[in-house]
């Protein structure tokens, strides 16, 4: 029996390498990117003019100098205000802002800051920021401030809910608690990084790529693994354990060849200030995109024949089987479909804050939190929960430290499981 596990077990990790690898060079991850892939070191930033609206307008054309280890360089801010410099080594540098160079109506904040002092370790890219504008505060009410947090955390509930919605589908179909599903919008993000910074492709069409890219690791990881592993029997905790393996497996490759360092999409959007919110461009874009596929889900599993085979798998496996429903091909297209919205989710998510390899184990807790809370297996319980969640913590940023934030997916958890284990839209199951 072991002599015929391994081999199968061989080539179902060969063949999800194969597909990461595919999807990768497909986005030209080997090729520019390798090179910029943030293993070697550097100093960056990026100048942004901040008004007494708060508003933020990049400055262009500032020289910055960098000195330190016997290395002398200097570069000039683009015109999104990004500058960057490789140094040679690890080692202590300094960084002056050349202030003649700044532009009559603007003015360096925080003089004190320049130069600023310190320390680049090795293989990371140390980001160096100094504060331009005029620096006032806006007085901002409570009610105004749970509003402005509120909406933000609807965007983030809404792409929360891309990622979480394949998590809750396969527990629904499978009964597998998949850690791997992290890895899905780690690889979503730095394709799709890949796609529209590096590549130059539209964003939009970037996204649409992005998305392609994950269904088609979805598919392989359960064509070449997943299915193999159902077909002899392998029980849920081994599984488990499985994509506990790959997760770290997946992890370590996107690190291979993106390197550890985190990064920024430079495509950059106006804020549109509705009250006292102020969101971006993108990010009404991304609400928007998430919203409309969301609702697809909805509709597909409400309205179509492998939705509604989808939610009888879910509900009884042996007697959907029974009933002619092709099992296989149901989880096939949970797997598929479930990756690609979480590759997606990642994207979307990368452009509003930054990408890395690290990206999708720092969301695993709140995807957790937001399938507990909505219900483990259902669909629709997952997008309620992520909206929930994303607002929790970001309205909590009002009254806790935003370095913790996400402490409060963890005592969602714990409610929950405490008053109701089921969440709001599971169903109570009987013991025994």
């Amino acid at each position: 029996m072991v002599n015929g596990v391994v081999p199968r077990l061989a080539r179902g990790m060969a063949l999800l390498l194969a597909s990461v690898v595919m999807a990768l060079l497909a986005a030209g991850a080997l090729g520019p990117t390798a090179a910029a892939s943030g293993q070697e070191e550097s100093v960056r930033g990026r100048l942004e003019e901040r008004t007494a609206d708060d508003e933020r307008h990049p400055v262009a054309g500032v020289r910055v100098f960098v000195e330190g280890q016997g290395f002398v360089e200097e570069t000039q801010t683009d015109e999104n205000g990004d500058w960057l410099i490789p140094v040679p080594q690890p080692g202590s540098y300094t960084v002056t802002l050349d202030e003649a160079t700044l532009p009559d109506d603007v003015v360096l904040r925080d003089p004190d800051d320049n130069p600023w002092s310190g320390d680049v370790r090795s293989g990371r890219s140390q980001i160096v920021r100094f504060n331009l504008g005029e620096g006032l505060t806006r007085e901002t009410s409570t009610i105004n401030r749970v509003i402005e947090r509120t909406a933000v955390g609807i965007r983030f509930g809404l792409l929360l809910a891309l990622a979480a919605v394949g998590l809750s589908l396969i527990f629904g179909t499978m009964g597998l608690t998949n850690f791997a599903h992290a890895e899905q919008v780690a690889i979503g993000g730095l394709v799709g990084y890949t796609f529209a910074a590096t590549m130059g492709i539209p964003l939009l069409l970037a996204a649409v790529l992005t998305l392609l890219a994950g269904c088609i690791v979805g598919w392989t990881q359960d064509a070449g693994l997943w299915k193999p592993l159902r077909r002899r029997g392998t029980g849920i905790i081994p599984m488990m354990i499985i994509t506990i393996g790959l997760s770290l497996f997946a992890r370590s490759v996107l690190q291979a060849i993106y390197g550890s360092s985190p990064r920024a999409f430079p495509h950059r959007s106006d804020v549109v200030a509705l009250g006292p919110t102020r969101l971006t461009v993108n990010d009404y874009i991304s609400m928007a995109v998430a919203l409309v596929l969301l609702v697809a889900v909805a509709y597909v599993l409400l309205r179509t024949r492998w939705g509604k085979a989808t939610r009888a798998v879910s509900d009884n496996p042996a007697l959907a089987a029974a009933s002619g429903i092709n099992v296989d091909m149901v989880i096939r297209g949970v797997w598929t479909a479930g990756a690609g919205l979480a590759a997606l989710g990642g994207m979307l998510l990368g452009l509003s804050q930054q990408v890395s390899a690290q990206m999708g184990i720092n969301m695993l807790l709140l995807m957790f939190a937001a399938v507990v809370l909505g219900g483990l297996g259902t669909a629709f319980g997952a997008m309620a929960g992520a909206l929930i969640v994303g607002i929790f913590i970001e309205v909590s940023t009002i009254v806790i430290p935003t370095e913790i934030k996400n402490v409060g997916a963890l005592a969602i958890l714990i409610v929950i499981l405490l008053l109701r284990p089921q969440g709001i839209l599971g169903r109570r199951e009987r013991v025994g």
